[in-house]
């Protein structure tokens, strides 16, 4: 009996090893098969004489850990380098693409000089649904723009690839009001940017050994 119970004890102790354990894979994000795009409407009684625009962010780098089966242990991060946001508005002057670029990296806008980076950490991650090797999740957790730190949702779609890539695509608005900045105005108001910013995600993560 003491022989059965010390097998029993011995073949428990292996358990977590090889059965039920959360396997966490660590992803480093590759910038060159990403993209971070920051959509800019515009408004106001004379908006036809206005841009939209379209902002990408050329320079970020950022970890995955995904922890499966228990997704809650997941986390992400990523950091965007402020002044390497470029205006890539499709069909604009090159010359018009630079002062709107240098307005929105100067004092008025980002002030990139007293806040060069923008950031993004986990704080939870729920798990809505799994279809093959998609899986629906919710991350929250907290956005640093513009010296200012707020909680930000994020819906996130995720593909887990063969080559032992992981892709992620998320799409969410935010306020620049809420990050402490006036959106811009021109013509007394009558052109104005939207306070709403749309920011989409497409991230290509690839597994490391760490």
């Amino acid at each position: 009996m003491k022989k059965i119970g010390a097998l029993i004890l011995v073949f428990g102790a292996c358990l977590p090893a090889t059965f039920g354990a959360d396997a966490r894979t660590n992803y480093a994000i590759d910038p060159q098969k990403s993209k971070i795009e920051i959509q800019v409407a515009r408004e106001g009684f004379l908006k036809a004489f206005g841009h939209d625009h379209l902002v990408s962010a050329t320079q970020f780098s950022g970890t995955v850990q995904l922890s499966q089966p228990n997704v809650a242990d997941s986390a992400v991060s990523f950091a965007v380098d402020a002044k390497s946001l470029a205006v890539i508005d499709p069909g604009e002057a090159e010359k018009d693409k630079k002062e709107v670029q240098a307005t929105m990296l100067g004092e008025q806008v980002l002030d990139v000089a007293r806040y060069p980076q923008i950031e993004f950490a986990s704080s939870s991650i729920k798990s809505v649904s799994k279809k093959g090797d998609v899986l629906e999740l919710q991350v929250e957790g907290t956005l640093t723009l513009h010296g200012v730190k707020k909680t930000l949702t994020l819906p996130v779609q995720v593909q887990l690839g063969n080559d032992g890539t992981l892709t992620a695509d998320a799409e969410v608005s935010l306020l620049q009001s809420d990050y402490g900045i006036t959106p811009i105005k021109v013509g007394g108001g009558t052109v104005r940017v939207k306070d709403k910013l749309k920011l989409t995600f497409h991230m290509v993560a690839r597994k490391t050994s760490a």
